[in-house]
């Protein structure tokens, strides 16, 4: 995929890190043969992540994130500091970059320590290899480097692309489970949330992956559901729909016609289905006063009718007939502290990494508040959970003997 039409959260995410001037920006610009980073002599000259999407050759679309340095002890580094681990949440590979006259140290093996308990895959550099006077070993994931010589540049790139998440290149939104000239209709409300002259990510997505797959697919408004199905020839395979009109969808679409969401294809392509679907049960547990954290990858301008600060909340408090409290969150700001929350309602994810957004699953795990997507927690509302999880067999079985 070409660098206009690649996503971000479709890339590989290879995140520099290291001590102020161990050349983490020196080596980015290296690599990629640009002037993408600031280089200083002066310590300090990166003060928070930069994100920059390219195509680099043989690794194709990556987005590099040079990130401050972590040995910044000030009360502003620390902030750097908690924002270079941010990052850590959104890396597929690390690359720890030493000096190489000056050799590991506690900083590079903290950062180590961080990027082994996230099961992260990372590749030691040690650059400035031209400022030392000796014969150098390497171990595995290991090298000796230097930005400005250009010593080890391409031998580094071989390397990352050796480190590539092999999920990345084989992963399905739906073309695995939809096969050729398979009939879908895809629901897309126009109304004053949807943006203006666009299709947003997940439906551009899906309609790719389903042009992949060789499907007929149908792309109307709910209004049109109805005509849609009873004019096709044959009768589709699936209905996806936007998970806001998902009550309107299933009283329209019969129930020999598997029906899904873009949320919930989106919870399943970023590896957090099982979680969600477990995790959405706690609705029925929820006490009068019980705070629920929604949560929403992106930022975006919130609509008078908001799905996740308006509408979630309105529906939720009906169908539990109980006062609750709501507190949200969006883009990066994902809270570490969750002990406040009965439970936590996360969007589809679809401008999140996957390995973001299993970190904040798992985070949340740890602290034993469950999680659950906006897509599932819809469709449980409704009534018609088993039904939207119908078009996978495994996890339809697992929730049917449960």
């Amino acid at each position: 995929m070409s660098l206009n039409s690649t996503p971000s959260a479709e890339r590989i995410n290879i995140g520099f890190f290291g001590r102020t001037n161990s050349g983490k920006s020196s080596l980015i610009n290296a690599i990629t043969n640009q002037s993408l980073s600031i280089v200083s002599e002066i310590k300090g000259t990166t003060t928070d992540p930069v994100y920059k999407a390219m195509e680099i050759l043989p690794l194709g679309p990556v987005m590099l994130i040079d990130t401050p340095g972590f040995d910044d002890e000030s009360e502003l580094g620390k902030l750097r500091i908690e924002k270079t681990k941010q990052v850590l949440n959104k890396t597929d590979i690390a690359i720890i970059v030493i000096d190489a006259a000056q050799g590991i140290t506690q900083y590079e093996q903290e950062i180590i320590k961080l990027v082994e308990e996230k099961n992260i895959s990372y590749i030691t550099v040690y650059n400035k290899v031209d400022t030392i006077n000796k014969n150098v070993q390497t171990k595995t994931n290991e090298i000796y480097t230097s930005a400005t010589q250009n010593i080890n540049i391409n031998e580094l790139k071989e390397l990352i692309a050796s480190l590539s998440p092999k999920s990345m290149q084989n992963k399905k939104l739906i073309s695995d489970i939809i096969f050729p000239l398979d009939s879908v209709i895809l629901v897309i409300p126009i109304d004053s949330s949807a943006p203006k002259g666009r299709l947003i990510l997940p439906q551009q997505q899906v309609i790719r992956d389903l042009l992949e797959a060789g499907a007929i697919t149908t792309v109307i408004k709910e209004t049109e559901l109805e005509q849609a199905i009873n004019s096709l020839k044959n009768k589709p395979k699936l209905v996806i729909t936007d998970s806001q009109a998902f009550k309107k969808v299933n009283k329209i679409t019969p129930e020999d016609i598997m029906l899904t969401s873009f949320s919930i294809l989106f919870a399943r392509y970023k590896g957090v289905l099982e979680y969600a679907v477990k995790g959405v049960r706690t609705i029925e547990t929820l006490e009068e006063g019980d705070t629920i954290l929604i949560s929403e990858g992106c930022t975006h301008h919130r609509q008078c009718e908001d799905i996740g600060t308006v509408k979630l909340p309105k529906w939720i408090q009906t169908y539990t007939n109980k006062k609750l409290n709501f507190e949200f969150s969006s883009g990066t700001g994902f809270p570490e502290e969750l002990s406040k929350y009965k439970m936590i309602i996360h969007c589809g994810g679809c401008m999140l990494k996957e390995q973001e957004v299993l970190n904040r699953y798992k985070h949340a795990q740890s602290q034993n508040i469950p999680v659950s997507n906006y897509g599932i927690t819809i469709a449980y509302l409704n009534g018609i959970l088993k039904r939207s999880i119908q078009i996978f067999p495994d996890l339809y079985k697992l929730i049917n003997n449960t």
